[in-house]
């Protein structure tokens, strides 16, 4: 069996293969080892390039779990069950009335305490710590579906109650209507306002630095404190997120087209 920290070593050196910055074929190869961009021991390339990869990842790792947690909040907001809708409702006003910053202090020291507390319940003398990246994937994913949940229930609102009416008729059941009936029309409604979501999502991730992950801000802050020119890394972090942003934009307008023609094709 290969060990865990040798596929470690084997996965960053792919990844690494690839790195469009740094890599055999990256763009900041092509500047003078004296740049501050260079990579290597010279410049700091390396280390802005992995504080964006950093970024995408976190983002990436959010969206699904926000995304999902936002549906069922939602499904819980149309639920006649009147606990469920007050226990969603409770949900979306905390982590739509606390502010990012502060989410993310809470759930980043807060986690440490729970899991400390059960790692000495189970029997463990030490606890487990929390790193940064879980505490800010939590964080984020728990703002993002609460108000994700919001658009969600707004899409599930514009839904003409004639569909659900006319699965019932041809003998659907609920999870087979709400599969092949509801779900697609919501996509189509929601998406547009998802896609602001994510556009938050991404600008929200600069708030993780505050708990110590090596992301683009923190990266760019390091430098610039080191070389004294924060105009310069700043300015590169704002560009890193102007591209995050121009290239969700693209694929978020391919994605609403491939929707809206296959709601017309229905």
């Amino acid at each position: 069996m290969v060990p865990a920290a040798s596929l470690g070593a084997q996965l960053y050196a792919l990844i690494s293969l690839f790195d469009p910055f740094c890599g055999p074929v990256g763009i900041l190869n092509l500047l003078s080892e004296n740049s501050l961009l260079s990579c290597g021991d010279t410049g700091w390339g390396d280390e802005v390039a992995g504080g964006f990869f950093v970024t995408i990842t976190l983002a990436v790792c959010a969206l699904p779990v926000g995304l999902t947690i936002g549906l069922f909040i939602a499904l819980a907001q149309q639920t006649e069950v009147r606990s469920l809708r007050i226990a969603a409702n409770i949900y979306t006003t905390i982590f739509r009335g606390l502010p990012e910053l502060l989410t993310i202090f809470m759930i980043y020291f807060g986690l440490q305490i729970a899991v400390r507390m059960a790692a000495m319940s189970l029997g463990f003398e030490q606890g487990f710590e929390i790193n940064s990246f879980v505490a800010g994937a939590v964080s984020l994913s728990l703002v993002f579906s609460a108000y994700a949940s919001e658009v969600l229930s707004s899409a599930f609102k514009a839904i003409p109650s004639g569909q659900y009416e006319a699965g019932r008729a041809l003998g659907l059941r609920p999870g087979r209507i709400m599969r092949k009936i509801i779900l697609p029309q919501l996509i189509r409604i929601a998406l547009p306002g998802l896609g602001n979501l994510w556009m938050n999502l991404l600008k929200d991730t600069a708030l993780i630095s505050v708990i110590g992950l090596g992301d683009t801000l923190r990266w760019a802050g390091v430098a610039a404190k080191v070389t004294k020119e924060a105009f310069f890394f700043y300015g590169i972090a704002c560009l890193l997120f102007l591209l995050l942003a121009v290239a969700s934009s693209v694929v978020f307008s391919k994605i609403e087209t491939r929707v809206r023609r296959s709601g017309v094709s229905r």
